[in-house]
């Protein structure tokens, strides 16, 4: 590893052939130093990156590729999606979108090792990807960057270059939770079983479940990701204080940065372990707890596409729930509102108009109520939906849609 100034990787990065493809951490991890330097010295090239926020390079001769697209890249003209679970975009990496240039987001080197801190992801098999082509790997050490362990510790002689550059950490504040994201949250965390293990997401209808959840006790978190819902239950008591916090990447605000630095309470892993169903499997009463945007009367599930454009992407849904289901006592919850404020439609209908996302859930939570969809045939399961999760303004329309589909429904 050597370090070197900012006009120096522009001289590298700028030498490049071609058009090079750029693996750099996603979400709220994005290296924004090594990302302009990138920007202002190569004239094209391939970004890679998961959900990516806003601020990142965008412009003719950057192409955006991903398998979970952010808001930096959603509706993008020169978007390309690779449609893909999150357990296998490591594959991806070494088999088709293999990098020539990773930018790591890290802490500073310290014991022979940098710590990839809140984003550990896909980017381990990024890295094993680029030196197995023979490209370059740069590191932006940032110390504000939280120490964290696991499969988040990257040897220094994994790394090529490294550019010292403090800047704060994105944050991510929650809004609170409104009535609604309450009673969706409670009625979810009534299917908690006491010394399950959580997987949730990130929005207003996970934080009110965890909030929910705070007077239970030895619960376990084994999840893609967390956020400062995680530290609340740990405050709280909630949490079973011999098994650590394990997930691949979290995000949040500076007080949960603050919580998981050089914290042996957490443990971060990469995506092909997190995200691995037979490793969720292994977890008795594994509670898989996502959202969607929309849900249908086949209990089929849309997160990642509105209309003709691709909202985000499968992400980790289907592999959680596909390892809820084979957990003993576990279960996959899909829980939304049951009718889109914004847009002013529902969202229950008849069936979906485009990419199934998943399906076979346990059940499907709205504030309407809990339908029960494990064990039940496809007429029960949608006369469960049409009574327990669809808005009221719709019943009957669904009901007449449901007839005309086969559905013998009352």
């Amino acid at each position: 590893m050597r370090t070197v100034s900012e006009a120096e990787l522009g001289h590298i990065l700028g030498a490049l052939p071609g058009v090079p493809r750029i693996v750099a951490s996603g979400n709220f991890a994005a290296p924004a130093r090594l990302l302009a330097i990138a920007d202002a010295s190569i004239a094209e090239f391939r970004l890679v990156m998961l959900n990516a926020q806003p601020g990142i390079p965008d412009r003719e001769g950057v192409v955006h590729e991903t398998s979970f697209v952010g808001p930096g890249m959603r509706g993008g003209a020169r978007l390309r999606y690779f449609p893909c679970r999150l357990s296998l975009v490591p594959d991806l990496l070494r088999q088709r979108l293999v990098p020539d240039v990773v930018l790591l987001h890290t802490s500073p080197a310290s014991g022979g090792a940098v710590s990839l801190g809140v984003e550990v992801n896909v980017l381990p098999a990024a890295v094993e990807a680029v030196r197995a082509r023979g490209g370059i790997v740069v590191a932006q050490a940032n110390p504000h960057m939280p120490v964290t362990y696991g499969d988040a510790q990257l040897p220094v002689e994994a790394v090529d270059y490294l550019v010292e550059a403090g800047e704060p950490l994105a944050t991510h504040a929650p809004a609170a939770p409104d009535d609604t994201s309450r009673t969706i949250g409670e009625r979810v965390a009534a299917l908690v079983p006491q010394q399950a293990t959580l997987q949730l997401g990130i929005g207003a209808i996970p934080d009110a479940t965890l909030e929910a959840l705070r007077h239970r006790r030895g619960l376990r978190v084994w999840s893609e990701m967390f956020t400062d819902g995680a530290l609340a239950l740990e405050k709280a008591g909630a949490l079973e204080a011999d098994t650590p916090v394990t997930a691949s990447f979290c995000f949040g605000s500076q007080e949960l940065y603050d919580w998981i630095d050089r914290n042996p309470r957490v443990r971060m892993l990469r995506t092909e372990k997190t995200n691995d169903p037979a490793a969720i499997a292994a977890h008795p009463g594994l509670m898989s707890i996502n959202s969607a945007l929309q849900v249908d009367l086949f209990a089929q599930a849309n997160a990642s596409r509105v209309g003709a454009r691709t909202h985000s992407g499968f992400g980790g849904q289907t592999d959680f729930i596909v390892g809820a289901m084979h957990s003993p006592g576990g279960h996959a919850i899909i829980a939304l509102r049951s009718w889109h404020p914004k847009a002013d439609v529902s969202a229950v209908v008849p069936l979906l108009s485009g990419p199934v996302t998943s399906f076979q859930h346990s059940y499907i939570v709205t504030e309407q109520g809990t339908a029960q969809i494990w064990g039940r045939d496809s007429v029960e399961q949608a006369q469960e939906i049409l009574d327990h999760a669809a808005h009221p303004g719709v019943h009957d329309s669904l009901l007449d849609a449901g007839r005309r589909l086969g559905l013998p429904l009352r």
